[in-house]
């Protein structure tokens, strides 16, 4: 028979993000899974894997979580900039708050780990890719209204405002300035005039 877990996964896994995220990848050892996740060795390797794997699975949930968030932030606004802005605000309020300094895990993920890891390259790039689509979708339907007027092509829009995130996502492990990002906040709306 087989036996249950007296875990909950969700909560390791979420664990398991904050560990990553605070100390890196290749700063985390397996020892530190342990200690920080509250579960054994054993119970480690069963549920999730070795740690490469609990890190992709780690990656996926944090991915799933932020998009589900940016998912309603364009769902509940009123029109395409109001939606943009709601973005840009959503991301550097979640920055501004981290008392840790963190940044971002995907973008630190991408820094440290994506360019020795292809699984962990295309969970970066999917997740750029996601993410320039809600700014493409926003973008092309506010064109389409007269909500923007900003004739350019709405992918370059969007891949110049994903630039803009990633930049203000590392600039944010050093920097904690509100009126700095308030002021890239409405740098990047004034190129949707």
């Amino acid at each position: 028979m087989a036996r249950t877990k007296d875990f909950d996964e969700n909560e390791v896994l979420m664990k398991a993000v904050h560990l990553f995220w605070l100390q890196g990848y290749n700063g985390t050892s397996m020892q530190d899974l342990v200690d920080g996740l509250g579960i054994s060795r054993s119970s480690l390797y069963d549920t999730y894997g070795d740690k490469h794997a609990l890190f992709l699975k780690s990656l996926e949930n944090y991915k799933k979580t932020v998009s589900a968030k940016m998912e309603a932030i364009v769902g509940e606004a009123t029109s395409a900039k109001d939606a943009v802005k709601g973005l840009l605000e959503f991301i550097i309020g979640e920055l501004l708050s981290d008392q840790e300094h963190k940044g971002c895990f995907l973008v630190n993920a991408a820094v440290e780990v994506a360019p020795h890891d292809q699984e962990v390259n295309s969970i970066i790039c999917q997740s750029d890719r996601e993410v320039e689509a809600y700014f493409y979708q926003t973008i092309k339907n506010g064109q389409e209204k007269g909500e923007i007027v900003n004739n350019q092509d709405p992918r370059a829009l969007s891949g110049f405002i994903l630039n803009n995130i990633k930049g203000v996502r590392v600039t944010a492990k050093s920097i904690n300035d509100k009126k700095l990002f308030k002021d890239i906040i409405d740098l990047t709306m004034s190129v949707l005039n």
